[in-house]
């Protein structure tokens, strides 16, 4: 969840991390720390709390260096304080570290009896000594980093400076991401490309257990005690890229670019002359002989992968099974390992429990199917196929574009599974296809609708304790995500519900105090829907309808408010329907006068468990 920078350089390079950082808040964080080498020994400022607490006590203490490492913590052992904050020293070693060391307690008790004292509540210290300790020991750093990588367990990614050596950092990764960039005489080690896009576009991306030697004059990375050979590649990420343009925060930005990333994302998947379906995917996907297909994925993911359950039962007549990755692994379901297809989701593709779960039906002889928006992540890497979305970088923490662009690809995919296996027609295809085709404008068509959300959020949600989101089929999934964004950036309860399941419980909770979210296409199951619509009208709850103009005539007289959606296929429906659900959580949380784009306690790539 971390955020890490190291930077040899040539000036002082304490600006850089910093700007650095900046560039790595989306990940989330409590605490923010640099370190430098001054005349050989290890200074370090930090501070609890935003960067600009981090930026405000540099400008009264400056720190000198040409060699730094930086880090934003989201606080795992040890709370967040100055103390526990990152990079956590000895007088020989400073350390950096995103991850969880999981056996930090056995080797704590060892260091200790060996005399060591330890200064933080956190399990980084563990790291700091144990390189202490081989080096007191007469090893190298590089003999200490390869010693270390035998001792350590869990799913980390470090970087560590060394007192007296300006010309060297030492990285490594187990289960979490590190990008190594190279400068003209200068060398970057970050969580990911974003880190580096200003410094450089040539980029490796170390893999599992690799560990690194970072020199001005380039890298030499190790798997083991073996060099080993990793390719450098040309990160398509500017410094560009990562502005809010216009907009207030990074969030709005990204809900308005969704009509051009899903457009950029059917221009990959769809042949518009043909109005067929190509999955990039190499090699391709032999959805003929499935005979299950496993989603797994977490948070937002996973309400995409309920929508694709739909999609794939619907259109392709395939079994489909959608799994909270960090139940699936523990669980231990049984897997077909012949004809089974395991699809995995994740907006970052370092996403912990997911990477564990694809590694689980690995194991059990499955085809992993990567969908990702990182094509050079983990998750990618070990998947026999991708299928990436075109997001582009998403720096609000709560997803908004990666969610609609992981649709649009679930879509395509079920489109393509079902042509595959004979069970929709050419001409139901190329139906799908114009649907998919003129999604763009409708999505640009709910984004015009912005004064309705924000008057609903200012009026009716922003003030309630307590909000329910309901819906049927594949709408229900868009009103789980829909509470969830809720909560995310605005703090208030809420929960989603399928409409038919009111009845049994929630529908308890229901007076005038509690707003109810409806999402109510006039699909085929409106009927049910507005049956639902009205049991909560009986008991006085304060119903917010989003719906088209066929639902909206025939419910919105009973609504404290309702917002008109264009009509668009059904298929399509929960793509569009998410516009409004993100923008009413959205003005909801800037009603409240939250903190939308780092909503407090959560990270944007959470790769502990």
């Amino acid at each position: 969840m971390c955020g890490i920078i190291g930077i040899i350089g040539k000036a002082s390079v304490t600006p850089l991390l910093v700007e650095a950082l900046k560039r790595l808040e989306y990940r989330g964080y409590d605490s923010a720390g640099v370190a430098t080498l001054v005349n050989g020994h290890i200074d370090r400022r930090r501070a609890e709390g935003k960067l600009v607490n981090l930026e405000a006590r540099l400008a009264r203490e400056p720190l000198a260096g040409t060699i730094g490492i930086g880090h934003t913590r989201w606080a795992t052992h040890g709370k967040p304080s100055e103390r526990n904050a990152h990079p956590i020293a000895t007088d020989r070693v400073a350390v950096v570290h995103n991850g969880i060391i999981e056996n930090y307690q056995e080797l704590k008790d060892e260091l200790i009896a060996e005399g060591r004292r330890f200064d933080s509540d956190t399990d980084t210290e563990v790291v700091a000594q144990l390189l202490t300790s081989l080096l007191e020991h007469q090893a190298t750093p590089q003999e200490a980093m390869a010693a270390a990588m035998e001792r350590l367990r869990g799913a980390f990614a470090l970087v560590a400076l060394f007192a007296g050596r300006h010309d060297l950092l030492l990285g490594a990764r187990r289960g979490s991401s590190l990008a190594v960039g190279y400068g003209d005489g200068e060398m970057y080690i970050g969580t990911d490309a974003l880190a580096l896009a200003p410094f450089t576009k040539r980029v490796t991306y170390l893999e599992e257990d690799d560990w690194v030697v970072l020199r001005p004059a380039g890298a030499t990375i190790f798997s083991g005690r073996e060099e080993v050979s990793r390719p450098i590649k040309q990160s398509g990420i500017s410094g560009a890229m990562m502005g809010k343009g216009n907009h207030r925060h990074f969030m709005l930005k990204e809900i308005y670019e969704q009509p051009a990333v899903v457009g950029d994302t059917l221009q990959t998947y769809l042949d518009p002359a043909t109005r067929a379906v190509r999955l990039p995917a190499t090699p391709p996907i032999d959805w003929t002989s499935a005979g299950r297909l496993t989603i797994t994925a977490c948070g937002t993911a996973f309400y995409a992968g309920l929508v694709a359950k739909y999609w794939f039962e619907k259109l392709a007549r395939l079994p489909v099974e959608v799994e909270v990755a960090s139940e699936l692994r523990y669980r231990e379901p049984p897997l077909p390992g012949k004809g089974g297809i395991c699809l995995a989701i994740s907006q970052s593709g370092e996403t912990i429990d997911t990477l564990e779960a694809l590694r689980y039906a690995k194991r059990h002889g499955q085809t992993i199917v990567a969908v990702v928006n990182v094509p050079e992540s983990a998750i990618a890497r070990e998947a026999h196929a991708v299928l990436p979305t075109l997001a582009g970088p998403e720096i609000g923490v709560a997803s908004t574009k990666a969610f609609t662009t992981q649709l649009t690809v679930l879509l395509a995919a079920a489109s393509a599974a079902g042509r595959a296996r004979g069970t929709l027609s050419a001409e139901d295809g190329a139906r799908l296809a114009h649907a998919l085709i003129e999604l763009p404008a409708a999505l640009n068509e709910a984004l015009a609708l912005e004064a309705q959300y924000q008057r609903i959020a200012e009026d009716i949600l922003a003030v309630a304790r307590d909000v329910l989101y309901i819906g049927r089929g594949p709408s229900f999934p868009i009103a789980l995500e829909g509470a969830l964004k809720l909560k995310e950036i605005s703090y208030i309860h809420a929960e989603g519900y399928a409409g038919g399941e009111m009845k049994h419980g929630p529908i308890a909770l229901i007076d005038e105090s509690v707003p109810v979210v409806v999402v109510a296409p006039s699909d085929a199951l409106f009927d049910k829907t507005a049956s639902n619509f009205e049991q909560v009208h009986a008991r006085g709850g304060k119903l917010v309808l989003l719906s088209d103009a066929a639902g909206a005539a025939r419910l919105a007289e009973h609504a404290a408010a309702t917002v008109t959606l264009p009509a668009v296929d059904p298929l399509v429906v929960p793509i569009l329907y998410t516009v409004p659900v993100q923008l009413i959580a959205y003005y909801t949380a800037v009603a409240k006068g939250t903190d939308v784009d780092q909503p407090r306690n959560l990270a944007k790539s959470v790769t502990v468990e």
